[in-house]
């Protein structure tokens, strides 16, 4: 596919990494060259240093043959505009980040009247993913898949019972349930029977719905079935403001701290549920006279990720049950597992998650991005025409870093073994490195006739069976 991304900032960047290694063909437009030379030294994309939004550049980049546009700049309404006009010269679909609050109510005028395919907001989608975090303790991630039938969910080994010190095979684990990998150090492996886990080691999980929820209640402790009540949001931008009126209107006591006048201001006209600090969050003084210790969740959201994760940190160190951080740059992930933060959001890839499912569409219904692209979670439709329905997974001869987790056949969740078989309309959901990611499109939702065969043809003879 042909893909234009307008904007080079952190968004726009990620998302040229991720679809480059896809075999598209990619372009990134922007006004700041040092960005877009940062892009250049990493990636095998056309880099352009221009106005986007004029129309003669959008005729240069030849638009029109252009399968998506994406406009991540930093204004809204630039974003729109791009969209609007790259979808007038006849660019099949465009998407724009659109992240004011007081444009939300307008999305869906947005969106018809302006041609818009789709619209994302990463603040938002941020807020929703927290919330479904703040219930769980040992839970540091957990994503949905299959309408909700399937679950993904990362445990930190040290906080379940009996786990660290064991190998695989000789842990408790129901057979509903699959470890896919391990997060060891920064870097994710796939395990094996033999591997030992240690206490710093994050597992990721696949099961059903009820496997996972009864995992949790056997394993986590008691204190964790507590209602988050009391909350301290320490931000009040964007992301802060949509968390603050989500868990207000939920019922919980929040307090947002910010420490701009006039966005405090803005703050107390628009949520009428919480209660608005002007100060400055990082002073220790300020916290303590909020009564820290008694929050039952501390979520730091500033535009700081040192500032995020130093505040997560104190309010662990002061007893907050839930900490929280907003963190974006992806250098900091190999010492997040090792600060006893509980759990730490990544707006970035949060958002790329939102718009490759958007991007790959067809059969892919869900797809999650793990550890900055180290790996992705997919849920995809199998097809009749698929090459490796009716097969025993056994003799499919799939490369050591894709893992089917589950398999979802007429409605009922199944823990796939080397005898399973796929069949058409079975919903899959797959683990897979970095390094496979491309090849699982290719297998596993990319069927189109003639090439489908030649590439599972070359896949065949090119790959061999990993031992099992």
């Amino acid at each position: 596919m042909k893909i234009i991304i307008y904007g080079a900032g952190k968004l726009g960047s990620k998302l040229a990494e991720l679809l480059s290694q896809k075999e598209n063909y990619v372009a990134v437009v922007d006004t700041n060259e040092t960005a877009l030379e940062k892009i250049n030294q990493k990636l095998d994309v056309l880099t352009l240093k221009a106005n986007g939004a004029k129309l003669e550049i959008m005729k240069q980049l030849a638009v029109k043959n252009a399968d998506f546009v994406i406009a991540v700049t930093s204004s809204d309404e630039t974003n729109i505009l791009i969209a609007t006009m790259a979808k007038k010269l006849g660019c099949k679909k465009v998407i724009a980040r659109v992240r004011n609050p007081e444009y939300a109510a307008q999305i869906p005028f947005i969106k018809e009247s302006m041609d818009v395919d789709f619209i994302v907001n990463p603040d938002l989608l941020m807020a929703k993913k927290i919330m479904k975090y703040l219930p769980q303790e040992s839970i540091i991630h957990l994503e949905e898949f299959a309408k909700g039938i399937v679950k993904v969910a990362d445990f930190k080994v040290e906080k379940i019972k009996n786990m660290s010190g064991k190998k695989l095979k000789d842990l408790d684990i129901p057979g509903s349930i699959l470890i896919a990998a391990i997060l060891r150090e920064g870097k994710i492996i796939v395990p094996h029977g033999e591997t030992e886990l240690i206490p710093t080691d994050i597992v990721y999980m696949i099961g059903s719905k009820d496997s996972i929820n009864n995992y949790c209640a056997a394993y986590e402790n008691k204190r964790s079935k507590k209602r988050v009540k009391r909350i301290l949001i320490v931000g009040g931008g964007k992301a802060g403001f949509y968390l603050a009126d989500k868990l207000a209107k939920a019922g919980s006591t929040v307090k947002i701290i910010e420490r701009n006048k006039q966005r405090c201001m803005y703050l107390a006209e628009q949520l009428e549920n919480a209660v608005v600090i002007h100060a400055d969050g990082t002073d220790i003084n300020i916290l303590e006279s909020e009564n820290i210790c008694e929050m039952d969740a501390l979520i730091t959201v500033t535009g700081f990720d040192e500032d995020n994760l130093l505040l997560a940190l104190l309010g662990k160190q002061y007893g907050v049950k839930k900490a929280i951080a907003k963190v974006s740059r992806p250098s900091y992930i190999p010492i997040i597992e090792r600060l006893g933060i509980d759990v730490a959001v990544n707006p970035v890839l949060i958002t790329a998650a939102n718009i490759l499912r958007f991007i790959q569409g067809g059969r892919i219904e869900a797809l999650s991005i793990l550890l900055d692209g180290q790996a992705e979670v997919i849920e995809a439709i199998i097809d009749r025409k698929s090459k490796i329905i009716d097969k025993k997974l056994s003799n499919l001869g799939f490369p050591k870093g894709i893992i089917v987790g589950a398999i979802v056949h007429e409605g009922k969740v199944t823990i796939p073994d080397g005898n399973s078989i796929i069949r058409a309309g079975d919903r899959v959901v797959v683990f897979c490195t970095e390094s496979e990611i491309a090849t699982v499109e290719r297998i596993f939702y990319k069927p189109k006739g003639g090439v489908l065969d030649e590439l599972w043809n070359s896949y065949k003879n090119t790959r061999k069976p990993t031992p099992l």
